[in-house]
């Protein structure tokens, strides 16, 4: 039985930026650490790869803001698509900052298994990434201005 003296394995988190003006990867780490206690690898990319990755795995001819990629037990990759993420941003009136933190951790739930595709799925998704985005300083993010 392990003792309060006994390490906790920390959460490893991998950070690849392939976009210029994207936030520091201590930060992006730090959002993904809020929403799962699973390995996770965040990669931030431009818009063609971001068009290209969601052409190949959803059959959609645009980039996207994020994708999740589940390898389970919580773990996987979440791509995030850095034009995109910023023309979102200013569109809904929010900082880059909160707008990355809040589709990190959209991003991180689907990894755990969350979904929206039923609406009583989509409001405990939500309420749970509120929850994860207050604790790290941030408002609720459907909330209309």
């Amino acid at each position: 039985m392990p003792t309060s003296k006994t390490p906790i394995a920390k959460r490893r988190v991998a950070v690849q930026i392939a976009a210029r003006g994207a936030p520091s990867p201590r930060l992006l780490a730090r959002f993904a650490r809020a929403a799962t206690r699973a390995d996770i690898a965040l990669r931030v990319v431009g818009a063609s790869e971001g068009k290209r990755l969601n052409r190949f795995f959803r059959k959609k001819n645009d980039a996207t803001n994020v994708l999740s990629f589940a390898y389970g037990r919580g773990a996987g990759d979440v791509v995030l698509c850095h034009p995109v993420i910023v023309r979102e941003a200013r569109e809904q009136g929010k900082t880059l900052r909160a707008h990355y933190a809040h589709l990190i951790v959209h991003g991180a739930l689907h990894l755990r298994g969350h979904d929206h595709m039923r609406k009583k799925d989509a409001v405990r998704m939500e309420r749970a990434e509120i929850r994860i985005l207050r604790g790290l300083g941030f408002g609720d993010p459907y909330a209309l201005k």
